[in-house]
């Protein structure tokens, strides 16, 4: 036991020589960086990582609205002034509609997309699409924009309202 105190003795001095050294500033333990010691208008600037790479946070989402597809499962949903639902086979509705169109005093058919269920049409003072699509009861007749938004103004919702008396008989 008298040899374990001399050792515990020397231990406990070593172990405050070791603090001592540490915390004086004892250039073994001191992290040396000449950025530092230069003025702070000299020092290179420090970016953290998450802000020098571009925001895509919203890269990979749908638009609310403008999208075509949406804007048709949209319009199918509700009752909207520029659109209405009839029953049948979206072909057959879509050929339907063009007999309409055809029969339409002062209207010009400029374009027929039987593939996309669209006609480009003018009526009155305005252009725009009669857009035919496919819905879980059958098809879905609807004016829009050439974006794929609901066609606004008097003249679409005039050619929507003959259009729904039209196929509401047939």
């Amino acid at each position: 036991m008298r040899h374990s105190r001399p050792l515990i003795r020397m231990l406990a001095v070593a172990l405050v020589a070791v603090a001592v050294l540490g915390t004086s500033g004892c250039k073994w333990f001191r992290k040396g960086s000449d950025l530092y010691t230069q003025s702070p208008e000299s020092r290179p600037l420090e970016v953290p990582p998450d802000l020098d790479r571009p925001d895509t946070s919203a890269a990979m989402q749908l638009p609310e609205t403008g999208s075509v597809t949406r804007s048709a499962t949209a319009a199918a949903g509700s009752a909207q002034p520029n659109g209405f639902a009839v029953a049948g086979d979206r072909d057959e509705v879509f050929n339907r509609v063009g007999e309409v169109l055809a029969a339409t005093q002062g209207l010009t058919v400029v374009n027929r997309a039987q593939l996309l269920g669209t006609y480009d049409v003018d009526y009155g003072d305005a252009k725009f699409l009669v857009r035919v699509t496919k819905t879980d009861t059958g098809a879905y007749v609807s004016a829009v924009d050439p974006r794929g938004l609901p066609a606004a103004g008097e003249p679409p919702a005039r050619l929507i309202a003959a259009l729904r008396a039209a196929l509401a008989g047939g």
